[in-house]
């Protein structure tokens, strides 16, 4: 693999210029990139260029975005592709009940990762969006996605500083323990204005096809005065075994 004079792969470079962008900035000058990817701003002129030509990347006049290719490739390989099939029957059940956002997450190192969400007009505000993310400790997602994971994974969460985003945020690595125990023993969380005030997130875990490891997690935002969160624990939870058994139905053809 060629490397730069600095010792850097080119590739870690490409990496570094792609991660540039996110759910909030779909499209950037070739300056903001060099800022965001920490690369001289000629260096980062040269990538562009190159995934430019190749369509990873596309240009309109002075702005940049990922291109067409890079979505169609990510499409092709990416094991979220069959669970979002699976599940977006069972996520428009919900969210005509519910009339609220309805997303579906997957753990991605410290953070959700949201690769599908439903709206409706006149939702509570929601800070998250389709390809976007938020941290573990501080949305309903994210504590049944680390309430289910591995011991490893909540120690290296637990030994880094948790964000406050509101009052409500648990920052305390004891509590936060304890909060995770009791989302896994009751099977889902209620995570009432973690990060943003006046919203409350209900989650329950989606299983693989065998019904044992969680792969992804199934929520809903709703007002945070809303009177009975539990109503809609229940047809998460229906949803959820619904996405499992198509996935099952899915895998044996």
């Amino acid at each position: 693999m060629s490397r730069t004079p600095t010792g850097e792969s080119v590739t870690a470079r490409v990496v570094r210029v792609l991660s540039s962008f996110d759910a909030d900035t779909p499209s950037l000058s070739v300056s903001d990139i060099a800022r965001r990817s920490d690369l001289p701003v000629a260096t980062a002129h040269r990538i562009v260029g190159e995934l430019v030509k190749y369509r990873l990347l596309e240009r309109n006049d002075t702005r940049i975005s990922i291109g067409v290719r890079m979505w169609e490739l990510g499409s092709r390989g990416s094991h979220t592709l069959s669970l979002r099939e699976a599940a977006m029957p069972f996520m428009e059940d919900v969210n005509a009940a519910i009339k609220q956002h309805t997303q579906l997450g997957i753990l991605d190192g410290n953070e959700v990762l949201f690769v599908e969400r439903l709206s409706t007009r006149g939702s509570v505000v929601n800070v998250t969006k389709i390809a976007g993310r938020l941290p573990v400790h501080a949305c309903s997602s994210g504590l049944v996605l680390m309430a289910n994971a591995s011991r490893d994974v909540q120690d290296e969460l637990l030994s880094q500083p948790l964000e406050r985003y509101t009052d409500a945020t648990v920052t305390d690595p004891g509590q936060m323990r304890r909060l995770l125990a009791e989302v896994r023993h009751q099977h889902f969380a209620v995570a009432a204005g973690l990060i943003t005030p006046g919203a409350t997130g209900v989650a329950v875990p989606v299983r693989d096809t065998d019904g044992g490891r969680v792969i992804a997690a199934l929520s809903v935002v709703i007002p945070h005065d809303q009177a009975n969160p539990q109503s809609v624990v229940a047809a998460l939870t229906t949803a959820s075994r619904g996405i499992t058994r198509a996935m099952t139905r899915g895998s044996r053809h």
